[in-house]
């Protein structure tokens, strides 16, 4: 989020427009999104923390790299190259996690981590800003090599008991299928950005001529992975672990959980900007206390997991995002623009609740030596709800408002988009009350479901204790 403050900045330091250096963007999230899962299955086969490690090197280096750029098509394949490395280690930190701690404590482990990213995008925003307005975009990037050193060095103790942690008897990699997943998941990101000619919709004729065969695309290379992947011996993705309809479920809950997510960073500023005619300014002041709430809520969610496991929890959480969307979609038009932050409110109490739990249920659905497993599609579902949350939004968005939106004065177009707002936020609710009934049916895990497995008789490599 802070790097998309950078857009701007450096679109006129290079002299184009917004629209290509949206690609520094699109890149990272592109690459993010296909390597994720082959990170986590290279971390089952050389150690997760290893790569782990390598992730950490790779977007520390391609940050330098973005800063010394001397174009924007630098910036574009540095920022690619980052993409890679942030998908080795959302890919594997998951799984570190569920090897260092029991189930019976992961609700707080995984607190910190999300507590953790909503800490550093309250900071970035802040001081990014700053840094566009006084010194140099160059200093967003370059921000990340003291980040990076620190992680380094902090990243050492996990490296030395690489080979202890290690997934027994991993099997192969499918490379095959590797790369069919890759380029399925390239097209499906792809079908629901607006990377075609004219208007950003999905109503026009060059959206028609994009969006509907890229879909058909998607769907065809989706088909093909697995009939593929169903013949070979050694599969990328184990379809079998999906008979276990516990994770599967946790999984789909994953998928409509961020789908909400990205949904509110959409349709709320839309919102703000366009129904009522505000400055940026107040988009900033509306999320910044339902960011905040990411900064204790997480760990009282895990604590509430970890100490009484508790089947609703989950079910309340959905609920909640519910009733927020509800609340926003009948009064946010009439509303002042400082109440929507207490309209915002059960939303902000049930998404940073639901993020650890969730995180920790998919994690413990299956036995420990899966947990690449269980990491790679705990983060690729994750950004398959973003993309359907984002490409939802935007198309019930398209739907509603007028193709003379743009010839209209911002007093006129301001009933249109309040309309698509309501619409979009009831999609919402629809989705997020679905995910609450799925979510009944998953029966509380037994606290020692995939549990890691006892380390006391064997010590550390490098000295490293099983506590640190």
């Amino acid at each position: 989020m802070p790097v998309t403050l950078a857009l701007p900045s450096i679109a006129r330091h290079f002299d184009t427009s917004i629209a290509s250096a949206s690609w520094i963007v699109i890149i990272n999230l592109l690459v993010l999104g296909c390597t994720v899962f082959l990170g986590a299955r290279l971390g089952d086969r050389y150690g997760h923390p290893k790569v782990f490690f390598i992730g950490i090197i790779i977007i520390t280096l391609g940050a330098i790299m973005i800063a010394m750029s001397q174009s924007l098509e630098q910036v574009i394949i540095f920022r690619g190259l980052q993409g890679l490395g942030a998908g080795l280690i959302h890919g594997n930190g998951d799984a570190m996690l569920a090897y260092a701690f029991p189930a019976e404590e992961r609700g707080r482990a995984y607190a910190f981590p999300i507590t953790g990213s909503r800490m550093g995008t309250l900071i970035g925003l802040a001081a990014f800003g700053l840094f566009l307005e006084f010194i140099s975009w160059r200093l967003v990037f370059l921000t990340m090599l003291p980040i990076g050193l620190i992680v380094i060095m902090s990243s050492l103790p996990a490296l030395r008991a690489n080979e202890e942690s290690r997934v027994k008897n991993p099997g192969r990699i499918d490379f095959l299928g590797a790369g069919l997943l890759i380029a399925t998941a390239s097209v499906f990101i792809l079908s629901g950005m607006h990377v075609h000619g004219g208007e950003e919709s999905f109503t026009s004729s060059e959206a028609f001529s994009y969006h509907i065969p890229m879909h058909l695309l998607f769907l065809g290379l989706l088909a093909l992975f697995i009939v593929v992947e169903r013949r070979v011996q050694d599969p990328f993705v184990e379809f079998k672990h999906f008979r276990d309809k516990y994770f599967t479920l946790a999984l789909v809950s994953n998928v409509s959980f961020h789908l909400s997510m990205l949904a509110t960073f959409i349709l709320v500023p839309l919102m703000i900007e366009e129904g009522k005619g505000l400055s940026p300014i107040w988009v900033t002041l509306v999320l910044l206390p339902h960011q905040s709430f990411g900064l204790f809520m997480p760990m009282i969610a895990g604590n509430l997991h970890d100490k009484y496991n508790p089947k609703l929890l989950r079910p309340i959480c959905m609920v909640s995002i519910a009733v927020g969307f509800v609340l926003l979609g009948l009064f946010s038009g009439p509303a002042p623009v400082w109440v929507m932050p207490f309209l915002l409110f059960p939303v902000s109490v049930g998404t940073n609740a639901f993020n650890t739990v969730n995180n920790a249920t998919v994690m413990s659905a299956l036995p420990v030596e899966h947990r690449g497993f269980a990491s790679g599609m705990l983060e690729t579902t994750r950004d398959l709800g973003h993309a359907l949350g984002a490409t939802m939004a935007t198309i019930v968005m398209a739907m509603i408002l007028p193709p003379t939106i743009a010839l209209m004065t911002g007093e006129q177009a301001q009933g249109f988009y309040i309309s698509g707002f309501k619409i979009a936020a009831l999609m919402v609710v629809a989705v997020m009350l679905t995910g609450a009934v799925i979510n009944m049916f998953h029966k509380a895990l037994p606290q020692a479901t995939g549990s890691a497995p006892p380390r006391a008789s064997s010590p550390q490599p490098g000295g490293a204790s099983g506590d640190s």
